[in-house]
């Protein structure tokens, strides 16, 4: 937890530029040339941090109170909710360290603020990794839920999810311990990018499929009643919105951060690069503004989710 200016941050030894100023402006680089940077202060961290953190713990509670939701749909759900809470809640937590050593409210040593340091980023790590995995997990689910509707319940059964969920809490952690321990490693971070272009062309493939197969079967349904046209354009248009959305918030939210590990890779000390890697801490919160908005796409559609999340708050145990 290195605790000056913009490296201090979570995976802030990826970062290597000087302390950023509060504010949107031009900053020089090494070289002089002139960067836009936009810098993150430590209350708008706490305030997204603590805004996702509430938000998935209520996903989480409600989840766990209906057994209506224990199905393995709702299973991935809840792990991606867990997921967003451990991003939402590690950074929080760093940032409270942070301010309480600038505040001098809290005095450790360094052996002591390495080891925090060091867990805070594999958790970190850990829930990022696996929150990508269980959105591509959502997406399987999904797929298999519309291209194998008879057999679903055959193939995707509770125990099946659990230990798919099993497997991807501990590949996750692994890798994530990997990915602290040989961070300065070209090949864990090519593996890194590698890995989020493998679920960004996995959910991409299977939504677009199952968007294609929507808009033939309503073509279908179009033509027994005689409105071809209307109907498929209108259905089609709507599909076509939808997954734009949904796949745009995950690039948009996803993408900056793993551009900053490929130009780590292919140009460290190029003047353009630089400027790039002074918004770290913008890509960051990206991070977690994703995790505030995957409830939204991924949870609360559901009406009996929203029916227990009422009892949830009115503490109707």
């Amino acid at each position: 937890m290195a605790v000056q200016g913009s490296q201090r941050r979570l995976l802030g030894s990826l970062n290597s530029t000087p302390t950023a100023i509060p504010q949107l402006g031009l900053a020089a680089n090494q070289t002089g040339a002139r960067c836009l940077e936009v810098s993150i202060s430590d209350g708008l961290f706490l305030s997204l941090g603590l805004v996702s953190l509430v938000e998935n713990a209520l996903v989480v509670a409600t989840i766990a109170k209906n057994r209506n939701l224990h199905s393995p749909m709702y299973c991935f759900i809840c792990c991606l909710a867990l997921s967003d809470l451990l991003v939402s809640g590690s950074n929080v937590l760093e940032t409270a360290v942070i301010l309480l050593l600038e505040a001098g409210a809290l005095v450790a040593r360094a052996a002591v603020l390495q080891q925090l340091d060091n867990v805070i980023d594999v958790i970190t790590c850990s829930s990022m990794l696996s929150s990508l995995c269980f959105l591509g997990a959502i997406a399987v689910d999904r797929y298999i839920s519309i291209f194998y509707a008879l057999r679903y319940h055959s193939i995707v059964t509770l125990p099946r999810a659990r230990r798919a969920v099993a497997a991807i809490w501990v590949a996750s952690v692994v890798f994530s311990t990997l990915f602290i321990a040989y961070y300065d490693h070209v090949a864990v971070l090519l593996c890194l990018v590698v890995f989020f272009l493998a679920m960004l062309v996995l959910m991409a493939v299977l939504y677009v499929h199952m968007l294609a197969w929507a808009c033939q079967h309503a073509q279908g349904i179009a033509r027994l009643h005689k409105r071809q046209r209307p109907v498929h354009q209108g259905f089609g248009l709507k599909g076509a919105v939808t997954l734009t959305i949904l796949l745009g918030i995950f690039f948009l939210c996803w993408g900056p951060f793993f551009l900053h590990l490929t130009l780590i890779v292919l140009c460290p000390e190029h003047p353009t690069c630089g400027c790039i890697f002074k918004n770290f801490n913008l890509f960051l919160a990206l991070i977690i503004c994703n995790a505030i908005i995957d409830p939204l796409i991924y949870a609360f559609h559901s009406q009996e989710l929203r029916r227990t999340l009422k009892e949830v708050l009115t503490c109707s145990w």
